[in-house]
């Protein structure tokens, strides 16, 4: 990792008839028919969170920041972690790269 970029833990699971992309650094989730669609979804909303902290909800950032998901979905994603690794399954865990400053 570069002092310039912030690593944000995510993974997908397949729900019944749909994929859920999950960021667990920010607590947020998307859903969509596909796993990469729910993975854009979600690269999208974490784009927007970041950015509305950092503008709109400026004074609120380091509470936004710090929102983590419950323990659950942290133990979800370990949980998923072992079974990709003991699959070989790379698409299930992932992690989104933010850079903290322009290039």
């Amino acid at each position: 990792m570069r002092s310039n970029e912030l690593i944000l833990k995510c993974y997908l699971e397949h729900e019944e008839d749909s994929w859920v992309a999950v960021c667990l650094d920010f607590n947020l989730a998307a859903q969509a028919d596909t796993e990469r669609s729910a993975k854009e979804k979600l690269e999208s909303m974490i784009q927007s969170y970041v950015r509305e902290a950092l503008t709109i909800d400026r004074e609120y950032a380091d509470q936004l920041f710090l929102r983590k998901a419950p323990i659950q979905l942290w133990a979800k994603y370990y949980l998923i972690r072992v079974m990709s690794a003991l699959r070989k399954n790379e698409r299930t865990v992932f992690n989104e790269v933010m850079p903290l400053r322009p290039a």
